[in-house]
């Protein structure tokens, strides 16, 4: 290579080193002026915009979900709609505002408390707290309420309170302090419950003929209109209370026409198990009639108490009779009426099994009062093989009552002995056997005698 030739190598040389530290210098210069340009951006930055309201509270409104009308005795839930309807006026958006937690149309810690007022009506819940309502939104409180029975029929205020606080104010200080002021309020408002006219009737005397356990009888019931509506086509019905033993056979009494203060005399018949005691049972009493407004509806029962007489009930009072093997005998029981009630048409039957028979087993008794006895004679025939012991034989009793059903009584036993049949050698020494042979024997001595003497 001459010496031109290196030298304008060397020159292209120390070209490109220069370029090339030009271009890394170039290349920091623009890193640090981008970095510079960032900071300053974010230190220069606005902050991010909020929101403040100006104007604006809570605006509650309170009524009764579903119907107001009630019924005088009715337990009732009583659902009151708490609605919001406030609104936020005005709204500013700008930066540096912190947003609030609590917007000034929100109702918080909401109570609402139910009284009655003058209204015949008994609230049993306590106030309910509903926590916070916003705006656009509704809440129900539900109160358990009870109607007194004797209340009146016409239109009544139930005052609900609503109880609650909202944000009144909001003092921003600087960009991280918010003062909050908050204002508490309460409103009532007048809530309208309607008590219908009703018949309502209570049940002024009660009175039986003829009814005792196990038995049909009457019931003699005074019924009077209390309400405030006049009945028309009524119709007073009796039903069963649960499981009661006085069940109704005849359970309704048209009365027609039945307004405010009237009085029906009604007659029914029922009926008492078997099964029940001599006290008084529950039996419901009740009224459908046509109301004011032309519908068919039916009263609150009234429930009563039904005196119940003694079971009828006999008693064998007889001792034991005896028979023996292969005899023929008229054996005599007594029954007495140990129950509460006269039976009528009395009769007795014994049942012969084996070892007896008989084709006289019924007897006529007739009429027996409480506390009265009557005997019976019945013809039994006994097997010569029959064991020698005490038989019992059944024996029941069939009568009429006083309404001329025919009742049936418990089974009872009938006590027989069998005994030994009698030997001679018994007969002999039976005294009065004895007293007979002796009579015989004096009379035929005496006879013989006055032959004797006449004959002379």
């Amino acid at each position: 290579m001459s010496v031109n030739e290196k030298r304008a190598y060397q020159k292209n040389t120390d070209c490109s080193n220069y370029r090339l530290k030009l271009g890394w210098g170039n290349n920091l210069l623009w890193s640090i002026i981008l970095i510079s340009i960032a900071v300053l951006f974010i230190a220069t930055a606005p902050a991010s915009a909020g929101s403040r309201y100006m104007a604006g509270s809570p605006e509650l409104t309170a009524y009764i979900s579903g119907t107001n009308e009630v019924s005088a005795g009715d337990d009732l839930s009583l659902a009151v709609v708490i609605e919001n309807k406030g609104l936020n006026e005005f709204k500013f958006v700008q930066s540096g505002i912190v947003d609030r937690d609590d917007l000034p149309n929100t109702a918080k810690n909401l109570v609402v408390r139910l009284d009655n007022g003058s209204a015949p009506i008994v609230i049993k819940s306590d106030p309910q707290m509903l926590g916070d309502l916003k705006a656009s939104t509704s809440a129900i409180a539900t109160f358990k309420c009870k109607v007194t029975q004797d209340a009146a029929a016409g239109t009544y205020t139930l005052p609900v309170n609503l109880s609650y606080t909202y944000l009144y104010q909001a003092e921003q200080f600087g960009t991280e302090t918010i003062q909050y002021t908050y204002k508490n309020e309460n409103t009532t408002f007048n809530l309208q419950i309607t008590i219908k006219p009703e018949v309502q009737i209570s049940v002024l005397s009660v009175e039986t003929a003829h009814l005792n356990v196990g038995n049909e009888g009457y019931l003699n019931l005074t019924v009077k209109n209390i309400g405030y509506d006049n009945g028309q086509k009524a119709v007073i019905k009796l039903s069963r209370n649960g499981q009661s033993p006085v069940i109704p056979t005849e359970s309704s009494v048209y009365v027609g026409d039945f307004p405010v203060g009237a009085t029906a005399n009604c007659r029914f018949k029922v009926t008492v198990s078997n099964d029940a005691e001599a006290k008084s049972y529950p039996l419901d009493v009740y009224v459908d009639y046509k109301n004011s407004e032309g519908d068919f509806v039916s009263s609150d029962s009234d429930t009563i108490g039904v005196p119940v007489g003694k079971k009828v009930d006999f008693n064998i009072t007889s001792s034991q009779s005896q028979v023996s093997p292969g005899e023929k005998k008229v054996i005599r029981v007594a029954y007495q009426n140990t129950g509460g009630a006269t039976a009528y048409s009395v009769q007795a039957r014994i049942s012969a099994v084996d070892p007896f028979t008989s084709n006289d087993d019924t007897a006529f008794l007739g009429t027996l009062a409480p506390g009265e006895s009557r005997a019976a004679d019945f013809v039994v025939s006994v097997d010569k093989a029959a064991t020698v012991k005490e038989y019992g034989l059944d024996s029941e009793v069939r009568y009429r009552d006083a309404l001329d059903n025919t009742v049936i009584s418990d089974p009872m036993k009938v006590r027989v002995q069998v005994t030994p049949a009698k030997s001679i050698f018994d007969m002999l020494t039976n005294p009065l056997v004895l007293c007979i042979i002796a009579v015989v024997v004096i009379a035929g001595g005496y006879f013989l005698y006055r032959r004797k003497i006449t004959a002379q």
